[in-house]
């Protein structure tokens, strides 16, 4: 950490930050209660929203806390042909790609088990494993993005990083998840 940040300093400058961050999560709400009418009329579109907010928020984190660490160590370099941050990213990516269609079909089942499903569990598999593949690709950028800029500005990653992508993907998870609905169902 450079020698001019204290304590107080990153205090200060986590604030902001922070509140920030409060409002973007007071949006997502907004945008997801536009759609309750929605929600409830398909009700395996309901149960995929937390999951795929929280999955989302996940696995940016786990690319988040490699990175962090990488930065601790130095074994990170920031550059596109780091061999650290691609590898994670790719890792990323593939968890996504493999989770989010099972994420789906979960969905589909309990609601098909509790109040019965009124999608065909094939449209809420690939609304799952489109949102989820976006969502990766956004959570990634996020996280390379937060990453960075807290290494660059002397922050402690582990402390930034992690806050950031989580809200972040909150709202993107809300956002993709009903843009897949409208481009797909």
């Amino acid at each position: 950490m450079p020698e001019h940040w204290s304590v107080r300093s990153i205090s200060r400058a986590m604030l902001p930050l922070l509140l920030v961050l409060s409002l973007v999560e007071l949006g997502s709400g907004l945008v997801l209660g536009s759609f309750e009418e929605e929600l409830l009329r398909r009700p395996s579109l309901l149960v995929l929203v937390p999951v795929t907010i929280g999955t989302a928020g996940n696995l940016g984190s786990i690319l988040a806390a490699r990175l962090s660490t990488a930065v601790h160590l130095g074994t990170v370099s920031f550059s596109p042909e780091d061999d650290t941050l691609v590898g994670n990213a790719l890792a990323t990516a593939g968890l996504a790609v493999s989770v989010f269609p099972v994420v789906g079909l979960g969905a589909w089942a309990l609601t098909e088990l509790t109040v019965g499903a009124t999608l065909a569990p094939a449209q809420v598999v690939l609304v799952a494993a489109f949102s989820g593949a976006v969502l990766a690709v956004l959570a990634i950028a996020v996280t390379l993005v937060t990453t960075y800029a807290a290494y660059r500005l002397g922050l402690d990653p582990d402390d930034v990083v992690i806050p950031v992508v989580t809200n972040t993907c909150d709202v993107l998870g809300v956002l993709v998840l009903f843009a897949a609905v409208i481009l797909l169902l």
